[in-house]
């Protein structure tokens, strides 16, 4: 593996499958394939986790206690066309498709999928899967970044053309409607009452867990 940033490493080859994948044994971090990439990224920090759960809080109240749908969140294998898997901080699944649920993962489109970008991940989460989610047919793709404390609102896939045909800048107290599902939202309650402390972390050991998994990996 080689490292990307501090945070990510991403393999050297791209000949990385789902049965590689498989194979990986379970160390606490996280591992998707991408195009054959295998890419790894360390646990999240908790102000990344505090904002997770405000939105899982808002997903709860408009997309399952209506009925609409589930709401699921890492760690949990997303199995996509060029995606072998992914790992989504959250995602949708609609009632009606509920049977891409599946004892090894989900296998299938989701109707939502969201990513909070980090430190360490801005480059996978803003430009390699956003291109993979749009080839896959994924309806909407959400950006959360918590340092503009705003959400670039993706929609309208272009499978051809690898990238949404709709974004949509939403911060402060401007409301986030979706496109595809019934949610509307003030951005603000994403970035609700973060502690202070949890904001900024200083990362230890990061370069000699990058080293390891280079050893390991490549």
């Amino acid at each position: 593996m080689i490292a990307a940033d501090p945070l990510t490493l991403r393999s050297l080859d791209a000949t990385w499958d789902r049965t590689r994948w498989e194979e990986i044994p379970l160390d606490g971090n996280r591992y998707e394939v991408i195009g054959g990439v295998l890419y790894m990224s360390t646990a999240p920090s908790p102000a990344h986790q505090w904002i997770n759960h405000q939105i899982f809080l808002i997903l709860h109240e408009q997309i399952e206690t209506p009925g609409i749908g589930v709401a699921l969140w890492s760690p949990i294998g997303l199995f996509m066309p060029g995606c072998d898997p992914v790992q989504p901080d959250m995602l949708v699944i609609r009632t009606a498709d509920l049977d891409i649920i599946t004892a090894d993962g989900i296998e299938g489109i989701p109707a939502l999928l969201i990513e909070i970008l980090s430190p360490g991940n801005a480059d996978t989460d803003t430009a390699t899967k956003r291109q993979a989610y749009a080839r896959a047919g994924v309806p909407e793709y959400w950006i959360v970044r918590p340092d503009e404390r705003d959400v670039l609102a993706l929609s309208a896939p272009d499978a051809a053309l690898g990238d949404y045909t709709s974004s949509v800048r939403v911060g402060g107290e401007a409301e986030l409607a979706s496109p595809t599902l019934p949610i509307h939202v003030p951005v603000a309650r994403f970035f609700a009452r973060v502690p202070t402390g949890a904001r900024r972390r200083r990362r230890r050991g990061t370069r000699h867990s990058a080293n390891r998994h280079e050893d390991q990996r490549s």
